[in-house]
C-alpha cells in the first residue's frame, strides 16, 4: 500500500475521526475513503482553529489532524499552529513537504526547520520504514504530559512510495499518568492550611487530566476561593459559592478582592506563565504550583513549593492529605469565605447592572452579553469570545456552569480564532449549542468561513458586535483614523451571512436581541448555521468600558 494509505490506517487505529484541511495533501482523499470526516475550510488558519477547538472541547481525548499542501499551505497555517502551541492544545499537523530531493534547497519552505519553536516536536517522514515509529512517537506526545501540537512533515514523494502491509504493526498509544511525590503533597497541604487567605488559581491542565470533580471536592474541603485563568474558565462551576470567576485582562471584582488579599496562591494545572490576558499575581505571595510539566516549575513565577504530577491523581492525593491533617470534614463547616465572596459579588453586579440592562441605542455591548447568558441554556451551551473587546467584555460576566461550557483561550490572541474554534467545538459536541461572539474586526479576518459551516453542516451561532471601529485601536490611531480612516470599519454583515447561506439577522435595538437570539438558536438546533449582526456602541475611553483588574 502507499504510505499515505498506511498513515490513514494508523489514524484509524488511534481513533481519529476528523481531518481539517486546505486545499490539498496526499492524506485528504485517503482519509475520506477510510471514513474519517474531512472538513475543508476557506484557509489554513481556520482549518487549524477547527482542529484546535475540537481538541479543547474533547479535553484531548480525541485528536484531529490538520493537513495542508507544501509551500504556501504550510506557511499560511503558522498562526493557527502557534496559537495551539501557546495554549497547549493537542493537534496532529501533517503538512505536505517538498520532495526529499529538494530538501534544503533555498527558498523552499521547510516545516521541520520553521516550526520547531511552535510545536512540541516536529520531524519529517523521510522513509516508509519510519512511518510506524514516527506516528507512534507523535501520538505518545499528543496523549501524555503537557499537551501541544505535534508535526510530521510528509514529503510528496515519500507519501507515494509503497510500504509492506505486513510491516504495519501499529499499536495505539495508551496515556500514562503519574502521581506526585507524597512529601511534596504533604508540604503543599501544610502551607495551604497554615495560610491566612489562600486562593486556588486553576488552569486548563484540569481539563486534560479530567480532574474537575477532584478540583471541586478539594475546594469544598478546604473552603478556598477559586480563580481560573482564561484557558481554565469553566473548569470550576462559576455559580458555585466558592467561585471568584476568571482572571484575564478584565475580571470580576472578586478576583481583585481575593487575589489582592491572598498570602498564598495555589496553582493547579497552570504554568503560571505571565500574559496580559491572565490576571497578574501581585508580589509577596507564597506560590504553590501543581503541574504535570517539570519545565513549567518556576518558569515565569518562582514556585516556593512544587508538586509534579497528573492533576487528577495529585488532587486525589491532596484531598486525602487534607483529611489526614485537618480531619475527614476538613473545613466544610466554615462558610465565611463563601459569605464574603457573595457580598463582594452582589456589590459589584449592582454597580454594573445599569450597563448590563441598558436600553440605550446603539446597543450597549454589556446588554448583549447579559441577554445571551440569560437566553441560552448554559448547561447545554459552549460559548467563546474572540480577541479584543468581545473577550474583555464577556469574560467577567458570563457565568459558565458546566465543564467546557466556555471555551477560553488567552496566551496569544490571533483575531478570528473563535469562529473556527466554535466549529471544532460543535463537531466534538454535536448535541451542544455552540456560539462564538466576535467583533467586526475579527469577522473581517475569517468571515468567509461562515460558508464552511454551511457547506460542511456545522450549525453554529455567530454573534457580531458591530461598532464600526477597531475598539481600543481607534484611541491609539487618532490621527491615522482622522486623516485616513484607519481604524473605522463598515459593512452589513447580516447580508454577508445571508449571501453565504446562513440564517442571518441585523439587530439595532435592545428589545430585538432576545427574539433574534432565540431564532438563531432555533435555526442552529434545526441544523442551520446562524449569524446575528448586532449594532453596538463603541465604549472606548468610557468609565464603564471594562471591569479592569487592579493587581500587579
Amino acid at each position: 500500500m502507499r504510505v499515505s494509505t498506511a498513515i490513514v490506517r494508523i489514524l484509524q487505529k488511534e481513533g481519529v475521526e476528523l481531518l481539517t484541511c486546505f486545499p490539498r495533501n496526499p492524506v485528504i482523499e485517503e482519509a475520506a475513503i477510510g471514513g474519517i470526516r474531512v472538513v475543508l475550510a476557506r484557509n489554513e488558519r481556520v482549518a487549524s482553529n477547527i482542529a484546535d477547538g475540537y481538541a479543547r472541547v474533547s479535553c484531548g481525548q480525541r485528536i484531529a489532524v490538520l493537513a495542508t499542501q507544501s509551500g504556501p499551505g504550510a506557511e499560511n497555517m503558522f498562526p493557527g499552529v502557534a496559537h495551539a502551541f501557546a495554549d497547549s492544545s493537542p493537534v496532529l499537523v501533517v503538512p505536505e513537504g517538498l520532495g526529499t530531493a529538494r530538501s534544503g534547497v533555498s527558498p523552499g519552505f521547510s516545516a521541520v526547520r520553521n516550526y520547531q519553536a511552535v510545536t512540541r516536536w516536529v520531524e519529517q517522514v523521510n522513509s516508509p520504514r519510519r512511518v510506524v515509529e514516527l506516528f507512534h512517537r507523535a501520538f505518545t506526545l499528543l496523549r501524555n504530559g503537557k499537551r501541544g501540537p505535534v508535526m510530521l512533515e510528509l514529503p510528496a514523494d515519500v507519501a507515494a512510495q509503497e510500504i509492506d502491509e505486513a510491516a504495519l504493526d501499529y499499536r495505539p498509544v495508551r496515556p500514562r499518568r503519574s502521581q506526585a511525590d507524597p512529601a511534596d503533597v504533604a508540604e503543599a497541604v501544610r502551607a495551604l492550611l497554615a495560610a491566612r487567605a489562600p486562593v486556588l488559581y486553576v488552569g486548563q491542565g484540569v481539563f486534560y487530566a479530567q480532574a474537575w470533580d477532584e478540583l471541586r471536592e478539594f475546594a469544598e474541603l478546604v473552603q478556598v476561593p477559586v480563580i481560573t485563568t482564561l484557558n481554565g474558565k469553566s473548569a470550576f462551576p462559576e455559580d458555585h459559592p466558592l467561585s471568584a470567576g476568571a482572571g484575564g485582562r478584565t475580571c470580576p471584582e472578586m478576583v481583585n478582592h481575593f487575589m489582592g488579599k491572598a498570602d498564598l496562591v495555589f496553582g493547579i494545572g497552570t504554568s503560571f506563565y505571565y500574559s496580559p490576558y491572565n490576571a497578574p499575581i501581585p508580589p509577596g505571595k507564597t506560590i504553590v504550583q501543581l503541574t504535570v510539566e517539570p519545565r513549567d516549575l518556576s518558569n515565569d513565577q518562582r514556585a516556593d513549593i512544587g508538586v509534579v504530577g497528573d492533576a487528577k491523581l495529585a488532587l486525589g492525593q491532596l484531598i486525602e492529605e487534607v483529611k489526614r491533617q485537618a480531619g475527614p470534614q476538613g473545613r466544610r463547616n466554615d462558610d465565611s469565605v463563601a459569605r464574603e465572596l457573595r457580598a463582594v459579588k452582589e456589590a459589584w453586579l449592582k454597580e454594573w447592572m445599569p450597563s448590563l440592562t441598558s436600553d440605550e441605542v446603539p446597543i450597549n455591548p454589556y446588554r448583549l452579553h447579559w441577554d445571551i447568558m440569560h437566553t441560552v441554556d448554559r448547561a447545554n451551551t459552549i460559548i467563546t469570545h474572540d480577541a479584543g473587546s468581545p473577550r474583555d467584555q464577556m469574560v467577567p460576566f458570563y457565568e459558565s456552569t458546566v465543564v467546557r461550557g466556555y471555551l477560553g483561550w488567552g496566551k496569544t490572541t490571533t483575531l478570528g480564532f473563535g469562529l473556527g474554534a466554535t466549529m471544532g467545538a460543535k463537531i466534538a459536541a454535536p448535541d451542544k449549542l455552540c456560539m462564538n461572539v466576535m467583533g467586526d474586526g475579527a469577522f473581517g479576518m475569517v468571515g468567509m468561513d461562515i460558508e464552511t459551516a454551511v457547506r460542511t453542516g456545522i450549525p453554529i451561532v455567530t454573534v457580531i458586535l458591530d461598532n464600526g471601529t477597531m475598539g481600543g485601536h481607534n484611541r491609539r490611531l487618532r490621527v491615522a483614523t482622522e486623516k485616513y480612516n484607519a481604524s473605522n470599519l463598515s459593512g452589513d454583515y447580516a447580508r454577508v451571512g445571508e449571501g453565504l447561506g446562513a440564517h442571518a439577522e441585523r439587530v439595532e435595538r435592545p428589545g430585538e436581541l432576545v427574539p433574534a437570539l432565540r431564532r438563531a438558536i432555533k435555526a442552529a438546533n434545526s441544523g442551520h448555521p446562524a449569524l446575528i449582526d448586532v449594532v453596538t456602541r463603541d465604549l472606548t475611553g468610557e468609565k464603564m468600558e471594562f471591569p479592569v483588574h487592579k493587581l500587579g
